[in-house]
């Protein structure tokens, strides 16, 4: 089943758009490697769930794989062959807003390159173009 919201307060949202570059999810928290996005674009609750599968079949239940993005934005779609007007259309999936900058999925618990390869296969399921990033130390 894919990923959204147990409740939302609106059913239908407008489209928007995204500007800028990511402010708060922009740098590794949980794991020790991350995949970074490098363009803006909408995630969909399938994409996500194929990088989770593609990476946690990958490290053969070694290490961990934080998700680090959600889809809660609706979005909707009118039946095909109909009339225009009528309303707007019934929430068909939940996407993501992702912009450039965003850390999507980290991993911890595993050497760098199992990491790096993991990342990798993660980064073929994204509609963005991806880059891999490592946790920050502090001293």
């Amino acid at each position: 089943m894919a990923m959204m919201p147990k409740r939302v307060k609106y059913r239908k949202s407008q489209r928007g758009r995204i500007k800028g570059r990511a402010a708060r999810t922009n740098y590794v928290a949980f794991g020790e490697y991350g995949l970074q996005a490098l363009q803006s674009d909408w995630i969909t609750a399938k994409h996500i769930e194929a990088g989770r599968v593609a990476a946690t079949h990958f490290l053969h239940r070694e290490g961990k794989v934080y998700l680090r993005l959600f889809p809660h934005k609706p979005v909707t779609a009118k039946p095909l062959e109909t009339r225009m007007g009528k309303g707007k259309g019934e929430p068909e999936f939940w996407v993501a807003r992702v912009r450039p900058g965003m850390v999507m999925f980290e991993i911890g618990g595993v050497s760098e390159d199992v990491a790096k390869q993991a990342l990798v296969r993660v980064a073929h399921k994204m509609p963005v173009r991806c880059r891999f990033v490592k946790r920050r130390h502090l001293l």
